[in-house]
C-alpha cells in the first residue's frame, strides 16, 4: 500500500480525495484543521483516515509527512515551504496546484538528489491550461511550424441558468482569493508591443470575447504573461497574453471597487462599529445619510448606472454593520460577497478555457487554432471548479506511484511524460477541449 497525505480540506478536495482512494493500493490521510470537514470527505471509507492538525503543530504536521509516500498540499501557498522541507527530510514527493515560488525553485537540485518530485501548478489555471497549450504548440512544432500569437483565458462562472445576480459572478473558490487578484498588476505582449498594467487599471484593460456557444464574455489581463515566453518556448510569438474570463460588467464595477479602497485589508476594530454607508462614505468624503447621491457625483455617473445599483444590491449603501474575522474593510467585503454570491442548492458552475493560437509553417502557410474546454458542475456533486483543479492533481499522484511519471526535482506539467496521459485520464471523465482550425 502507499500513503497518501493530503493537506486541506477545502472547496476543491472532494474530487482528488475521492479518486484517489478509489485507486486499488493507495491509503489516503486527510490532514485538516477541521477533522470533521476531512470526515466528511472520507465519508468511512476503509482506505481514509481524518486527522486534526494545523500547520502550527510542526512535530504532527512533520509526523503525518514521514509516514507517507506524497503529500498533497491543498493549504495556501503561503505553507508549502513547510510541508517542502518536511517532504525533503523525510524523502516524500510533494504536489501542489499552486504557481511555483522562487524558494520552491530553489529545491530543485535537493529534491533531485534525493530522488524526488516536487510537481506544482497541476491543477486548472495552472495546470490543464499548461498541459492543453503544450499539447498544441508541440504539434505546430512536430510539423515544422512555429505560434507567432498565443492568447489564452479561463475562468469560473456561474453555468447560464444559475446567472441570475448583477455581478455575473458567483464564488466556486477562495472569495478572498478572487478579490486580491484585483490588486495584480499585469504584463503582456500585444502585436509585439510590450503592456505593463498597473493594478488600478487592471480592470479598465479589458477585452470582448465570444466564446462558441456561450456568447460574449469579458477578458481582463491575468498577471505576468510574459514568463510563458521562455516557459512554453514562444521566442516567435508578437502576441502572448493570458486573461480571465468574467460576464459582462463584473471589469466596470470592480474596477471602482479596487480604486475606491474596498480592497484595503488594515486591520481596524473600529470598523466592525460602522454601517456598510458609514464606511463608503468614508471612502468618498460623503454623507452616509446621502451615500448613494454622493457616490454618483464622485464617479460622475446617474444614480441609475447598473455599477451603482450592483453596489447596491451589494449592500455598499445599507445600515448593515460590517462583519469581519479580522476587521478589515476587504475581509467585510469578502464575507457579504460569500453570503449574497454563493451557489444555491443544485445550481451548477462552469468553467471556461481558450487557448487561441497563430501558427506559421515554412511554406508560408497560416493557421488559426482554436482549444476550447467547457465543463460544468454536477447538481447536488462536485463544482466544475474542484474536479478541474483537483482531479490533475490525483491523476499525477497515481502516475507518480505506479512509476509512470519518473521524473525529479521541482517541475510543472509542461512535458509530455506528465500532460499526455493526464489529459488522456481527464478526457475519459469527459473534461476535455475541441480544437478547431483553419487556414489563414
Amino acid at each position: 500500500m502507499k500513503k497518501v497525505l493530503v493537506l486541506g480540506a477545502g472547496l476543491v478536495s472532494r474530487p482528488l480525495v475521492r479518486y484517489l482512494l478509489d485507486q486499488p493500493d493507495i491509503e489516503v490521510v486527510i490532514g485538516s484543521r477541521t477533522v470533521s470537514k476531512a470526515e466528511a470527505l472520507i465519508q468511512g471509507h476503509p482506505k481514509g483516515r481524518a486527522v486534526a492538525v494545523t500547520v502550527q503543530e510542526a512535530e504532527k504536521l512533520e509526523s503525518l509527512v514521514a509516514e507517507s509516500d506524497v503529500a498533497i498540499s491543498l493549504l495556501p501557498w503561503t505553507y508549502h515551504m513547510q510541508v517542502a522541507g518536511y517532504c525533503l527530510k523525510h524523502k516524500s514527493h510533494l504536489v501542489t496546484t499552486s504557481y511555483v515560488s522562487a524558494a520552491m525553485k530553489a529545491l530543485d537540485q535537493q529534491a533531485r538528489d534525493n530522488g524526488l518530485l516536487f510537481l506544482n501548478e497541476i491543477g486548472l489555471d495552472p495546470g490543464i491550461d499548461h498541459m492543453s497549450a503544450m499539447k498544441t504548440i508541440h504539434e505546430v512544432e512536430n510539423k515544422g511550424g512555429k505560434i507567432v500569437s498565443f492568447e489564452s483565458c479561463c475562468g469560473g462562472l456561474p453555468a447560464p441558468e444559475a446567472n441570475d445576480n448583477p455581478f455575473g459572478y458567483k464564488f466556486s473558490w477562495s472569495p478572498r482569493g478572487v478579490l486580491l487578484a484585483g490588486k495584480n498588476n499585469a504584463h503582456f505582449l500585444k502585436d509585439g508591443k510590450d503592456m505593463v498594467i498597473e493594478n488600478k487599471d487592471l480592470f479598465r484593460t479589458v477585452w470582448r470575447k465570444d466564446v462558441e456557444g456561450l456568447g460574449e464574455l469579458e477578458v481582463y489581463p491575468n498577471r505576468d504573461s510574459m514568463q510563458y515566453q521562455s516557459l512554453y518556448g514562444l521566442w516567435d510569438a508578437k502576441t502572448i497574453f493570458r486573461g480571465t474570463f468574467r460576464n459582462l460588467g463584473w471589469c466596470e464595477t470592480m474596477e471602482k471597487i479596487v480604486n475606491l479602497g474596498y480592497l484595503d485589508d488594515t486591520v481596524n476594530p473600529e470598523l466592525l462599529k460602522m454601517t456598510w454607508a458609514q464606511v463608503t462614505a468614508s471612502l468618498i468624503n460623503g454623507k452616509a445619510e446621502t451615500v448613494k447621491s454622493n457616490m454618483a457625483k464622485h464617479l460622475n455617473l446617474p444614480e441609475s448606472h447598473e455599477i451603482l445599483s450592483r453596489m447596491e444590491w451589494l449592500g455598499l449603501f445599507g445600515n448593515e454593520l460590517l462583519k469581519s474575522d479580522p476587521p478589515s474593510i476587504l475581509d467585510a467585503l469578502t464575507a457579504v460577497m460569500s453570503e449574497k454570491m454563493a451557489y444555491k442548492e443544485g445550481e451548477r458552475d462552469m468553467i471556461v478555457l481558450q487557448h487561441d493560437f497563430i501558427a506559421e509553417y515554412p511554406d508560408g502557410k497560416k493557421e488559426a487554432i482554436v482549444a476550447l474546454l467547457i465543463d460544468y458542475g454536477i447538481p447536488g456533486g462536485d463544482s466544475s471548479m474542484a474536479r478541474t483543479v483537483s482531479l490533475p492533481a490525483a491523476i499525477a499522484v497515481k502516475l507518480m506511484l505506479t512509476g509512470k511519471i519518473n521524473m525529479t526535482g521541482v517541475q510543472i506539467p509542461v512535458m509530455p511524460e506528465i500532460y499526455i496521459p493526464v489529459l488522456q485520464e481527464l478526457e475519459k471523465m469527459d473534461i476535455k477541449f475541441t480544437e478547431k482550425s483553419r487556414l489563414l
